[in-house]
């Protein structure tokens, strides 16, 4: 599946954010979208998963025009955004679990924790998980779950450098299982994975 975008521009305030961005990301590619803090990155991805409606130009993400209240829309779009939240009262475990058994999908849920570093705090509750640890456990939620198109915001925020070079890891492994990836980063390192490069401001 692809992402597609024509002819996009968004408004803020009486100014423009961003005009006439046109995005075209197939199946296996992964776009990076770069610039300063308030140029737009974040607002490009809520636009993608349809938290918020374009002011001008066209969208479409996996074969439809994005609305995440749509559930067919949600189960091919996995998404992790900077407000993304964990159940504290879970742990690792269980959130993997509950997650998996949602959307009806098997996984053997100790080989994700061990590929994220998460196995010896695996039982206990998110509440206690350092901030790097959450973050590690949010991306797993994203990529775990069954999807086409991943989107992502700032996901190196919080992780350290063996985190980052995991993140980086994943980004390929999902490149490499033919899904479309969109991220926004300030880390350079994830420009090494881009097939695209957005530069927005």
């Amino acid at each position: 599946m692809t992402v597609k975008a024509a002819g996009l521009g968004m408004h803020a305030g009486e100014q423009w954010l961003f005009r006439g961005l046109d995005l075209d990301v197939a199946a296996g590619e992964c776009l990076v979208l770069v610039g300063d803090n308030g140029s737009g990155k974040s607002t490009v991805l809520h636009l993608l998963y349809g938290l918020r409606a374009p002011s001008e130009g066209t969208i479409e993400v996996a074969g439809e025009e994005p609305d995440e209240r749509a559930v067919s829309f949600r189960r091919k779009v996995a998404v992790l955004l900077d407000d993304s939240e964990l159940f504290v009262e879970l742990s690792p475990r269980q959130h993997l679990e509950l997650l998996l058994t949602s959307f009806d999908a098997d996984g053997a849920v100790a080989d994700w924790l061990a590929a994220a570093g998460l196995s010896e705090r695996a039982d206990v509750h998110a509440y206690y998980l350092s901030a790097g640890q959450r973050r590690r456990l949010l991306l797993l939620g994203a990529v775990a779950r069954p999807h086409e198109v991943l989107l992502l915001d700032e996901p190196e925020r919080a992780l350290d450098g063996q985190g980052k070079e995991w993140l980086a890891e994943l980004v390929e492994q999902e490149r490499a299982a033919g899904r479309t990836v969109v991220l926004a980063t300030h880390h350079p390192a994830l420009l090494e994975v881009a097939d695209h490069v957005v530069r927005l401001g």
